[in-house]
């Protein structure tokens, strides 16, 4: 049976892997916490300290967000999406806070057709093939 099951989407993560360096008393008082029962583990307290911090810059990144006309959030360009904007004869500008995502059966001919320019604060996930078509278009 195994033989018969095929993956028609490879699943995409939703969430991005950081890697930072910290002094080691920083470290230190984070265990300590994590050790009172404060926090589950160091990633939770990391992720809370940057969530309490986006909310306190909450307004700023509203107004960036809007001053830079920028979508919040997923967006995914499917092959019907790039067709259109191809046959419409207008590229797209993709700007995304967040995730943008370019469907894994799009061919790297049409997102050059259909893609004028890539901006994402976030992460940007398609082939790399595709990546590699758009990558003089990718800011």
């Amino acid at each position: 049976m195994s033989d018969t099951v095929r993956e028609l989407r490879p699943k995409a993560p939703d969430s991005e892997k950081l890697t930072l360096n910290l002094g080691f008393v920083d470290l230190g008082q984070i265990d300590l916490l994590v050790r009172d029962g404060f926090y589950a583990n160091r990633a939770d307290f990391i992720r809370t300290a940057v969530r309490n911090q986006l909310d306190r810059q909450g307004d700023a990144v509203k107004q960036s967000v809007a001053r830079k006309q920028l979508s919040l959030g997923l967006s995914h360009y499917s092959v019907r999406d790039l067709e259109a904007a191809r046959d419409a004869g207008t590229p797209l500008h993709i700007q995304v806070l967040g995730l943008a995502s370019i469907a894994f059966d799009v061919t790297p001919e049409l997102a050059r057709q259909a893609i004028a320019s890539v901006q994402v604060l976030g992460a940007f996930q398609a082939s790399p093939e595709v990546k590699a078509a758009l990558a003089d278009r990718i800011a």
